[in-house]
């Protein structure tokens, strides 16, 4: 590391010391429910401006997170599976030899996918307390490769610190 690059970290250091996650924490955490299907999952994510949520089960215990990336993960796994020459694709291409695009609209229904977000959701769960410092946040985000973490006290959800979070303390500085 050179001299430039060791001032900018002090710097860094100097003016973030103290600074903790209650600091930071967006405290109304949006989440999505483990039983879901994944259609409504994206429609949470998407309609909320958000790539990825703490998963609750019925009780409101957090559970997982799932994020935009399991949905792709999961679309794009599921798009190898199926067959392009399927029955319904054969009964669509008679249907648009006979009747107008308006016509076809009126016969369109919307699917509910039978997958839950639970089972694409990530078990796993990185949680902070709002005591720890965000150079601790930091380093848990950075190790783990993670765009958020969890606050919690006494096990409950209180709050949410994401990488879009540690920026702009970044840039307050």
């Amino acid at each position: 590391m050179d001299d430039a690059q060791e001032n900018v970290q002090e710097n860094v250091q100097e003016n973030t010391r103290g600074l903790t996650v209650n600091d930071i924490m967006q405290r109304e955490v949006l989440a999505a429910d483990a039983d879901w299907p994944l259609d409504k999952l994206a429609l949470f994510l998407t309609d909320n401006s958000i790539s990825g949520a703490p998963v609750t089960d019925q009780k409101g215990e957090l559970i997982g997170v799932v994020s935009l990336s399991d949905l792709v993960r999961h679309n794009s796994m599921t798009d190898k599976d199926t067959d392009t020459n399927n029955t319904h694709d054969v009964y669509l291409y008679e249907l648009e030899r006979h009747m107008s695009h308006e016509e076809l609209r009126l016969f369109h229904t919307q699917y509910e996918s039978p997958v839950q977000v639970r089972e694409i959701m990530t078990p796993m769960i990185f949680k902070v307390s709002e005591e720890d410092s965000v150079q601790d946040v930091a380093e848990t985000m950075i190790k783990g490769r993670i765009h958020r973490v969890f606050v919690t006290r006494e096990g409950k959800l209180k709050g949410i610190v994401t990488a879009l979070d540690m920026l702009q303390v970044i840039r307050d500085i």
